[in-house]
């Protein structure tokens, strides 16, 4: 998904095994994930997608101090989506801490690692084995 204030952005889904950079969109405020070949367009994530990153993680809120997690890795969510009109898209840490996508540093390369399951998308089933049910054989039978 890509925040609300994207929507004007030119967007497409993420690709399993595409690097990825944070960017700040050109005619927006908002900070999300471009692909290295095509700047200008948004590459949305889905709740659940799985990113590795070069370096440990850099985010700011706007201040002049940039913070550095501990972690290379993370997954794609979304927090507050009751609240219209704000950020929602961010990334969850292993240990369950969080920070809004908007707040990550330009520059960032990110390695999309795995996409979530989606629902309706289902592997195709091993064929039935041909065995047969023997009936129950109960001691009323003998």
């Amino acid at each position: 998904m890509c925040d609300y204030s994207l929507h004007a952005v030119a967007s497409r889904p993420a690709k399993v095994g595409e690097t990825l950079v944070t960017t700040t969109f050109r005619g927006t405020s908002t900070r999300g994930f471009a692909a290295l070949d095509e700047p200008e367009v948004a590459v949305c994530l889905l709740p659940g997608t799985e990113l590795g990153f070069q370096d440990e993680v850099r985010y700011d809120q706007r201040w002049i101090w940039t913070r550095t997690s501990e972690y290379k890795v993370g997954k794609f969510g979304q927090l507050d989506k009751g609240v219209p009109a704000t950020h929602h898209d961010a990334i969850e840490f292993p240990d369950g801490s969080s920070v809004l996508v908007t707040h990550l540093v330009s520059g960032q390369l990110a390695t999309v690692l795995q996409l979530p399951v989606q629902a309706g998308v289902r592997a195709e089933a091993e064929p039935a084995s041909q065995t047969t049910a023997l009936p129950r054989v109960t001691s009323e039978a003998r």
